[in-house]
């Protein structure tokens, strides 16, 4: 980044660091999700109405902390759809760059906020909800501020929809599609028809991410033809495989029942058949529940332990099989554009072991063997992807090797060079198959 950006830059995370996470300010308002902003009141029916299509749009300040900056963020209620195929509206933040340079450019910034609870999407906080959620926008405002003070537009999706449907993964995707969608319909943004996007997340942002350059070319071709490119890190490829090789870890095991809660939220299933009597007091104590308040909370805790003796094994649970094997990764289309894609293999270092019998190495939360897997299937179906594996790091250190290669590849998608691959060196992974469903 030029000099004067990271003097800019460094001022903006001086100003972060005076208003810490939790610290409230002047007018701060604690519950912006309470707005009718978030609600659709038109008299059209939201099913007659096309996925992507601004319902609403407001212009606010910029909140970290409660507090408010003086940066103008576009907020804009659109027409979305439901994992299910049911209409649903949702709301996605566009910052504007303070100075132009040259044709606008635009970066879709999908959130790790990961949780159940509504009040942590992006938007509350940016709104200047205080919570998780805002912890979380402190943090990554300084992993997209150099963009934005480079001259990119960056729009922020709420990308679990208003449910807070963790864990489902293609609703993610679904979302950000719609989001830029509508950003480029909205007038108040100003996108041209020939607007170029890059898509960036790590962690839950990468599940987004992904499914949105997988679903792309046949969910939203009208989008699909502007995108240059999509860096990920971390990435979640297999459901039954990440459940089973977090299964008994000291922090990340405590994602399990938070995953089910979201899946079973989005796809309309009752999982109560299934838990055991301690599992349903699990489930029912983290309804709004976030990944905070998740890791770490059950150490030891395996999938034996929240279901009855009759569902030990989660190949067993219908419902669980018929979902995980539609959220497998490359199951749902190819991206049309180029790929950067990191994944850190020191999981150990977060309390997960690595001696899953067919899993191998992973990051604490993520299966390497799976990322390789992912990478090597869209490089067989022609899509140039750079696949980086940062040996011996874990989930979250893996991030800050990650984020400055993966922005230096998405800056130069934007150019004119063609993008790089290293498909030819990319190891084996495991195989990415659907699970049958084993009759208890």
């Amino acid at each position: 980044m030029r000099s004067k950006s990271s003097a800019v830059l460094l001022a903006l995370a001086t100003l972060c660091g005076v208003l810490a996470p939790g610290s409230t300010g002047a007018g701060a308002s604690s519950s912006p999700l309470d707005s009718s902003f978030y609600h659709y009141t038109g008299a059209k029916p939201l099913a007659d109405i096309a996925p992507g299509t601004v319902l609403k749009t407001r212009t606010l300040s910029y909140h970290i902390a409660g507090v408010p900056l003086p940066l103008a963020t576009i907020q804009l209620l659109y027409r979305s759809t439901s994992p299910l195929g049911a209409p649903t509206v949702n709301v996605t933040s566009v910052l504007r760059p303070p100075l132009s340079h040259g044709a606008a450019k635009v970066v879709s910034y999908q959130s790790f906020y990961d949780s159940l609870n509504p009040a942590d999407e992006p938007s509350v906080a940016i709104a200047g909800g205080v919570g998780i959620g805002d912890g979380i926008a402190y943090v990554e405002t300084l992993l997209f501020a150099p963009l934005l003070l480079a001259g990119y537009t960056i729009v922020i999706p709420d990308t679990e929809g208003q449910q807070a449907d963790f864990g489902a993964s293609r609703e993610y995707g679904i979302n950000t599609l719609d989001s830029l969608r509508a950003a480029f319909r909205s007038p108040a943004v100003g996108l041209t028809k020939t607007t170029k996007v890059g898509l960036l997340g790590y962690s839950g942002g990468a599940i987004a991410t992904e499914w949105a350059a997988e679903l792309a070319a046949t969910y939203a071709p009208d989008v699909s033809k502007n995108i240059v490119g999509s860096a990920m890190g971390g990435v979640y490829v297999d459901p039954m495989h990440n459940l089973r090789y977090i299964d008994g870890s000291v922090i990340w095991s405590g994602v399990m029942p938070g995953a089910l809660v979201g899946i079973a939220r989005a796809y309309h299933v009752n999982m109560a058949p299934y838990t055991s009597a301690y599992g349903a007091g699990i489930v029912a104590s983290i309804q709004k529940a976030s990944i905070t308040n998740m890791l770490g909370a059950h150490p030891g805790l395996t999938w034996a332990k929240l279901t009855k003796p009759a569902y030990a094994n989660p190949a067993s649970v219908p419902p669980l099989v018929q979902i995980a094997n539609t959220l497998i990764m490359s199951t749902g289309g190819t991206p049309s554009a180029p790929l950067f894609i990191g994944q850190g293999t020191g999981g150990t270092l977060e309390g997960t072991p690595g001696n899953k019998p067919g899993l191998g190495a992973g990051d604490g939360v993520m299966v390497a063997g799976d990322v390789r897997t992912l990478a090597r299937t869209y490089c067989a179906r022609g899509v140039k992807v750079i696949y980086r594996q940062y040996s011996g790091l874990s989930h979250t250190p893996a991030a800050a090797l990650w984020a400055p290669q993966a922005y230096t590849w998405l800056l130069g998608r934007f150019g004119t060079s063609p993008a790089p691959s290293n498909c030819s060196t990319i190891a084996k992974g495991n195989p990415l198959t659907p699970v049958t469903l084993q009759h208890s």
